[in-house]
């Protein structure tokens, strides 16, 4: 008879343990504006090694080479980039980001800052409460100015360290993303 009772006390605890709510962990979002496909790359990189779902912010108007040529102050992109004010429109819908605690948000460095299209992707966005990992490419620029002035335009949301990541091998995506996790 204890026996018996044993094993319903048993059967009992079991059934009330998987009844409760299993916590379900919280995914990571790779964010990224390619112009050219360098950010694009390194974004597919660490989707690939945090599990992470990828996001491209595309432009509804694609940039062309002469749009990017930085020589030219007529340029597309010298015109957004010394426009405070400049919001290019997205080609693509709003991602739902209710389900992720980790956005990397990825970049080319322009000017010493992310892109205006960038702007355009934190406004259009609840990323509240999220941690936001600010990562970009740049041929010749470091990414702290840029990281400083999205902190600064955005104060409210909850920024950690960027890293500017040309060409990172394996090894060190993997270190990086570890520290983050």
């Amino acid at each position: 008879m204890k026996t018996l009772f044993r094993i319903a006390c048993l059967l009992t605890a079991l059934g009330s343990a998987s009844a409760q709510p299993q916590k379900q962990p919280m995914k990571t979002l790779i964010v990224c504006f390619s112009a050219t496909g360098t950010t694009a790359r390194v974004a597919e990189r660490l989707a690939a090694t945090t599990g992470g779902e990828l996001f491209r912010i595309l432009p509804a108007t694609p940039y062309t080479a002469a749009d990017l040529d930085w020589t030219d102050r007529n340029s597309r992109s010298s015109r957004e980039m010394n426009d405070p004010q400049s919001r290019p429109a997205l080609a693509n819908r709003p991602v739902e980001t209710s389900g992720y605690a980790v956005v990397y948000l990825g970049f080319p460095v322009w000017w010493d800052s992310a892109p205006t299209i960038v702007n355009t992707f934190l406004e259009t966005h609840d990323l509240g409460g999220k941690r936001i990992i600010p990562f970009a490419t740049s041929g010749g620029s470091g990414i702290r100015k840029a990281c400083d002035r999205l902190k600064a335009a955005y104060p409210h949301l909850r920024w950690e360290e960027g890293r500017l990541l040309n060409r990172p091998s394996d090894r060190e995506l993997e270190a990086w993303t570890q520290q983050h996790r």
